[in-house]
C-alpha cells in the first residue's frame, strides 16, 4: 500500500513541479519535461534511492505495456485535435511519402545497424528495429508545441512532425507483428500478417476510429443545437471519446493507437471552430498531466545490469541509430515530398524524429509474444538516449532554426482554429 501511496505522490509532485516551471524550462533551458520526468524516476527508483521498487508490483511489463498504450492514446488525441481541418487529405502527398517510403526505409536502415554494431541475429534485428522505428507524439509534442515552436518553426513543418508521429505509432503494429511472425512461423508468417495485423488490426482498427469519431462529431453538434452540453464538457467528451474507441478496438483485437488517431482526425475534421477553440486551449495542458508520469514510470524500470553487459557497442548503436535512422533518408526523400520543402526544414524534421513511449509498447509487445528480453534492453536505451539527445536539442535548434529562416513571431503568437491553414502539397 506504501508503494502506491509513494507511487501517486511521484506523480502529483512531477507534474506540480514541471507545471510552475514549463515556461520557464522551454525557454530558458536546454533540459525538457519528459527528461525532467524521466530523472525523477530513476532518482526514486532501485537504481539510486530505492524508495520505489517496481519489481514490488508484480507483471511489471504488462504494466508498462498498458500504461504506454493508454498514454499514447489520450496523447494521440491531442495530436489530432491541433491539426487543422482538413490536414491530411491537403497534405496527402507529404505524409504518403513519410509513412510509405521513410517509414519502412528507417525500419531496414536501423535493423542493419543493429545487426552489424550489436551483432544480434538478423531477427532480432528486426524485432528492434520494429519498435523504434516509429516517431513518438509524446517526445515529438514537447518539441513542436508551446511559445518557442510557435515562435521560431514553421506551423507546416509542425503539423508533418505531428500527424506523422500520429500516423506512424499505429502503423508501427504492421512491422512489429511481422517482425514477431517471422520469428514465430518462419516463412509461413505472411498470411497471417496480411490476413490479421494488416486487414483486421490496422486497416479495420482505422476505419472503426473513424466510424467513433464521425459519430462523436454529429452527437456533439446535435447536442450544441439542442443546448444540452456546456463548454467544460467539451474536454471531457474527447477524452472519453479516446478511451472508448481504445477501449473497444481492443476488445474487438483491432490496432487501438490507430483507431484513436483516426477518431481524433475524423472528430477535429468535423468539429467547429468554436469547439476547437475549447480543445486547443486545455489539450495541451491535460495531454502533460497523463503522458508526463509515463517517463517517471520508465525511469524506474530500466535495465542497468543488461546495459553494462552489452557494453559500448550499445553506446555506438544508440549513437549510429540517432543519426542515421531517419536524416540521410529523408533528404533523400525530399524531392518526392511535394510543397518545396527547404533543405534546412527536411534537416530539422530528419533529426527530430524521436523515439520514445512507442517504442517502449512495441518493446513490450514483442516481449509478451517472443520472451526476447534483449529486445527491451537494447530498445530502453535507445529511448533514454532519444530522450536525451532530442530534448537538450529542441529548444536551442528551434530557435537557430527560427533565426537562419527569419522566421519568428510574436512571443505570445497563438494560432486561432483554422487559421494559418497551408496550401495543398502539389
Amino acid at each position: 500500500m506504501n508503494q502506491l501511496y509513494l507511487t501517486t505522490a511521484m506523480v502529483g509532485g512531477i507534474i506540480l513541479v514541471l507545471g510552475l516551471f514549463s515556461s520557464y524550462i522551454k525557454r530558458r533551458t536546454w533540459i525538457s519535461e519528459p527528461m525532467l520526468a524521466l530523472a525523477a524516476g530513476i532518482a526514486l527508483g532501485p537504481a539510486w534511492l530505492d524508495v520505489l521498487d517496481p519489481r514490488a508490483w508484480g507483471e511489471t511489463t504488462v504494466l508498462l505495456e498498458e500504461v504506454a498504450r493508454f498514454t499514447l492514446a489520450i496523447g494521440l488525441m491531442g495530436v489530432a485535435l491541433r491539426l487543422p481541418p482538413g490536414y491530411v487529405v491537403a497534405h496527402r502527398r507529404t505524409q504518403g511519402v513519410l509513412l510509405g517510403l521513410l517509414m519502412p526505409l528507417m525500419w531496414l536502415v536501423c535493423a542493419l545497424l543493429i545487426y552489424v554494431l550489436l551483432d544480434t541475429p538478423w531477427l532480432v534485428a528486426l524485432l528492434v528495429a520494429a519498435a523504434i522505428t516509429p516517431t513518438d507524439p509524446i517526445v515529438a509534442t514537447s518539441i513542436v508545441t508551446g511559445r518557442v515552436a510557435e515562435q521560431y518553426l514553421p506551423a507546416r513543418m509542425r503539423h508533418a512532425l505531428s500527424a506523422e508521429s500520429g500516423f506512424n505509432d499505429g502503423l508501427g503494429q504492421l512491422f512489429v507483428m511481422l517482425a514477431v511472425l517471422l520469428v514465430l512461423h518462419g516463412d509461413g508468417a505472411w498470411g497471417t500478417w496480411f490476413g490479421r495485423t494488416l486487414l483486421l488490426e490496422v486497416v479495420l482498427g482505422a476505419l472503426l476510429g473513424g466510424l467513433f469519431g464521425w459519430a462523436a462529431a454529429r452527437l456533439l453538434h446535435w447536442a450544441e443545437r439542442l443546448e444540452l452540453i456546456e463548454r467544460t464538457s467539451f474536454l471531457a467528451y474527447t477524452l472519453a471519446l479516446a478511451l472508448l474507441t481504445l477501449g473497444v478496438a481492443r476488445l474487438l483485437q483491432m490496432d487501438g493507437i490507430i483507431a484513436v488517431f483516426a477518431a481524433g482526425a475524423v472528430f477535429s475534421a468535423l468539429a467547429s471552430g468554436q469547439e476547437r477553440a475549447a480543445e486547443e486551449s486545455v489539450q495541451e495542458s491535460v495531454s502533460q498531466f497523463f503522458t508526463l508520469p509515463i517517463f517517471a514510470f520508465m525511469g524506474l524500470m530500466l535495465p542497468w545490469d543488461a546495459w553494462a553487459a552489452l557494453g559500448w557497442p550499445l553506446v555506438a548503436a544508440t549513437l549510429a541509430v540517432l543519426l542515421l535512422r531517419r536524416l540521410p533518408t529523408i533528404l533523400l526523400l525530399r524531392p518526392l515530398l511535394g510543397g518545396r520543402w527547404h533543405v534546412r526544414e527536411v534537416v530539422f524534421m530528419g533529426w527530430f524524429g524521436p523515439i520514445g513511449i512507442s517504442a517502449l509498447m512495441y518493446a513490450m509487445v514483442v516481449l509478451h509474444h517472443t520472451g526476447l528480453e534483449q529486445v527491451w534492453h537494447i530498445v530502453s536505451f535507445v529511448v533514454v538516449g532519444s530522450i536525451v539527445a532530442h530534448g537538450m536539442t529542441a529548444t536551442p535548434f528551434s530557435k537557430l532554426y527560427g533565426r537562419r529562416a527569419h522566421h519568428t513571431k510574436p512571443p505570445h503568437h497563438r494560432r486561432s482554429p483554422g487559421a494559418g491553414k497551408p496550401p495543398e502539397d502539389g
